[in-house]
């Protein structure tokens, strides 16, 4: 009993850890990914632990855990599939390169929207569209989360910025107005101090 509560707990830690991720708050994001590998090293506890930890730069850890769960679980689709293809993808977006994360991606695009892959591969290549400059493209993946944000309300609380910023680069000021504003009302209880809070005013500010 006490094993799965340990189990339980880690696997909390390390949602957390992808929440702090997403957020910009590196450090916490790596600290709590640690901890929650330091209490299991389970399946989807070192996934969760994983894709924070490519978010946040540490490229070394994350490969490491991608390269030991294919290793480990070789005919596990969603291993295969999608967690992994998910990780890979997010270090080469913190690589710069973007095209290659897109590539990565097309191994969940099966899966993507359904209850255990949820919107993550397509947030992930909404961000890489985004790096790419490829704004209508970007568009298309945000505003699929939007339209299916029951699969995954965490990721549907970043679209609208990710819908933004897509609008932004597309010259479309009025509707990324809209899509800030609508970020900013989900959030209007955050920590202004929040780095991707402070990011998004900071664009904002510029548009009007």
């Amino acid at each position: 009993m006490s094993h799965g509560f340990k189990e339980a707990s880690a696997g909390i830690i390390a949602s957390l850890a992808g929440f702090e991720a997403v957020c910009g708050n590196d450090s916490d994001a790596r600290q709590n990914a640690k901890t929650a590998l330091a209490g299991s090293r389970g399946l989807d506890v070192e996934y969760s632990a994983a894709y924070p930890l490519a978010r946040a730069g540490d490229i070394a850890q994350a490969r490491a855990i991608a390269d030991a769960l294919t290793k480990r679980f070789p005919l596990n689709t969603f291993v295969n599939r999608v967690e992994v293809p998910i990780i890979l993808a997010t270090i080469e977006i913190h690589r710069s390169n973007p095209a290659r994360a897109v590539e990565l991606l097309q191994a969940s695009s099966s899966y993507e929207l359904g209850e255990y892959a949820g919107l993550t591969p397509v947030y992930v290549r909404g961000e890489a569209y985004l790096q790419m400059r490829e704004g209508s493209k970007a568009a298309e993946e945000f505003q699929r989360i939007l339209d299916h944000h029951g699969s995954d309300p965490f990721d549907y609380a970043f679209a609208h910025l990710g819908l933004a910023r897509a609008y932004s680069l597309q010259g479309d000021s009025t509707r990324a107005r809209t899509a800030f504003q609508d970020f900013f009302a989900l959030w209007k209880d955050a920590d202004p101090e929040i780095p991707i809070l402070r990011a998004a005013k900071s664009e904002y500010a510029k548009l009007q």
